[in-house]
């Protein structure tokens, strides 16, 4: 296992300072605010500690109400929503600063059989035959400093062109990448969501910008994550590769939304995923 990918692990592993509540850590780099999917991976580990084994997570909703504070730990309480004969319900409220800074809403099944059909996969080529992230990213290497250097907890294939560069026409509003964790993991499933949960928010709003011939590295965009959806079709090993097949239908008031879907190489629907992100061009 990468060192990055068990920092992460441990980055997973709330602490437990009283019945429902559990703080959190980020990680010591250099960013103005914690990432979103540690967040997200965060509350849904506070969600599911409260939740009995023979429940696994099947959808969340999720809001990004403030910046979060990569200098300080992350309290997570967690409201017993309730729990059926078949659904466990919980909210999760993220604080710093004595004020909420994110909330989430998560809903747990016992695992039941019942009609099953899915939309095909994108035919793309093996993530093995693509070049790895070091590779794909060395003509911006220079002027993505340490960034580009970073160890990285997932590994990362880019199937169509990353979206950094300044493009030279508009491009349609989509991105695919192939991902999985950097080592393998333990036989857990509430691990293996957080880290799903974790990863869906890389690179899912890049599609929203390959109209407008724009990329992250022009300095004029400012984004944020504003809300985020998840729902877990099957069950599924985030240390296996798997393609997140994204699209963005719409951008507009300055915000744009984006919508991905999550395959293991197989062809199996995995995850959809669904987020609107604050984008402004500034002058």
């Amino acid at each position: 296992m990468s060192k990055a990918l068990d920092d992460l692990i441990a980055l997973l592993d709330l602490e437990s300072i009283e019945v429902n509540i559990f703080r959190g850590q980020s990680p010591r780099e250099d960013r103005q605010r914690v990432f979103g999917g540690q967040v997200a991976g965060q509350a849904l580990v506070a969600a599911g500690r409260t939740v009995s084994a023979d429940r696994a997570v099947h959808s969340l909703h999720a809001y990004f109400i403030r910046p979060g504070d990569p200098s300080i730990p992350l309290l997570y309480e967690v409201e017993r929503i309730r729990d059926g004969k078949s659904f466990s319900t919980r909210r999760v409220l993220a604080i710093q600063h004595g004020k909420p800074i994110f909330n989430l809403s998560a809903s747990f099944q016992v695992d039941e059989e019942g009609l099953e059909h899915q939309l095909e996969a994108p035919e793309v080529p093996d993530p093995l035959s693509l070049p790895d992230f070091e590779e794909t990213m060395a003509p911006w290497a220079d002027s993505m400093g340490d960034w580009y250097y970073r160890p990285r907890p997932f590994e990362i294939r880019y199937v169509l062109p990353p979206t950094m560069a300044k493009l030279k026409q508009p491009r349609e509003p989509k991105q695919m990448i192939w991902l999985r964790a950097d080592g393998e993991l333990p036989d857990q499933p509430l691990l293996h969501a957080c880290l799903f949960a974790y990863a869906s928010d890389m690179t899912l709003l890049d599609s929203t910008l390959l109209p407008h011939q724009l990329s992250w590295m022009d300095r004029r965009i400012f984004a944020a994550s504003l809300d985020h959806a998840m729902w877990f079709h099957r069950n599924a090993r985030a240390d296996d590769w798997f393609l997140y097949d994204m699209v963005s239908p719409t951008t507009q008031h300055s915000r744009g939304l984006a919508q991905g879907k999550m395959y293991d190489q197989s062809g199996r629907l995995l995850l959809s995923v669904a987020q609107e992100g604050l984008i402004r061009v500034r002058d």
